[in-house]
């Protein structure tokens, strides 16, 4: 610990120093985490328990699911913990853990987010050989990589932390321990860490974000070539959810790595979008939009 750091917890400042608006946020955000819960394993429950969902698109839903329940699991209970606590406080290894497993979330979401769009390029430009071309092995192949590329781009970032010495403040400026909000922290240049970060999001995005591109450039091209206003409609439904997460996701979380680290207001509400509020919308998104979602939780809920 001694070649680490000077001292042994840093202090998170959350959202609010208002003792009555931090407990109005305790409610909010406690009710915002088990709609979560509920929302995203009834899901997994869904898709697990019908016969009718066993298809690639719910498969890669249902790990969409899991993984949102882990994104907001990693920062919701300590955050609901520091609203009703005087000491906002997290331990120095606390804080690393926790910057690893919410970069390791948020890039494999990314990375299953950038999958799931090539299923619905599959399922769209290739309906009638859509389960081959979507075969379980090449499914599994996806989201194992989507873990992966998420793991190591966490363990890469998280172990060039240790170069770092902090020293004087220990206050950050957010609700969570997220690697941007530690940088300012340190007493030592932190500008190998923030252009390790800066390479790694880039080198992520130019994985992900051009097979999304490709997706829908071909999918928009495919429904336009569609005759009846009936056939687009339905077209277009099969991955007007997907899109509006990706919009979600994407845009915030592009948003808070590309631009520097202020420590702003608006830096904590962008981060709650990406990181608590999209896991909260998801199943919405994907459970009112999807008539076969709502078939399959009705009979489960007859069952």
């Amino acid at each position: 610990m001694n070649n680490f750091t000077f001292f042994t917890e840093f202090i998170l400042l959350g959202l609010s120093a208002d003792t009555h608006v931090q407990t109005l946020l305790f409610v909010l955000f406690l009710g915002i985490y088990l709609l979560t819960l509920m929302g995203n394993l009834v899901m997994i429950l869904v898709i697990r328990g019908d016969s009718h969902l066993h298809i690639p698109m719910y498969f890669f839903l249902g790990h969409l699911s899991f993984l949102d329940i882990c994104f907001s699991s990693v920062t919701m209970p300590k955050m609901l913990q520091n609203f009703l606590s005087e000491k906002k406080s997290i331990s120095v290894w606390g804080c690393i853990t926790q910057s690893f497993f919410f970069l390791l979330s948020g890039c494999a979401e990314a990375s299953l987010l950038s999958a799931m769009a090539y299923d619905r390029y599959a399922a769209v430009c290739y309906p009638l050989l859509y389960t081959m071309v979507m075969n379980r092995s090449l499914c599994i192949v996806m989201v194992s990589a989507a873990w992966v590329m998420g793991f190591l781009n966490s363990l890469v970032n998280n172990l060039f932390i240790h170069k770092l010495h902090f020293c004087g403040s220990n206050v950050i400026s957010h609700f969570c321990c997220e690697l941007p909000s530690l940088f300012p922290l340190s007493c030592t240049d932190p500008t190998a860490n923030k252009f390790l970060l800066s390479g790694s999001s880039a080198f992520l995005g130019l994985l992900t974000l051009p097979l999304i591109l490709f997706s829908y450039s071909r999918i928009i091209s495919a429904i336009l070539n569609i005759r009846s206003s009936e056939g687009q409609a339905k077209a277009f439904s099969t991955c007007s959810s997907h899109l509006t997460v990706v919009l979600l996701f994407y845009g915030t979380a592009l948003f808070r790595y590309i631009s520097p680290a202020s420590g702003s207001v608006l830096e904590r509400v962008v981060s709650i979008q990406y990181s608590v509020i999209t896991s909260l919308v998801n199943p919405l998104i994907y459970s009112l939009k999807n008539q076969e979602v709502k078939a399959a939780l009705q009979r489960l809920l007859r069952q």
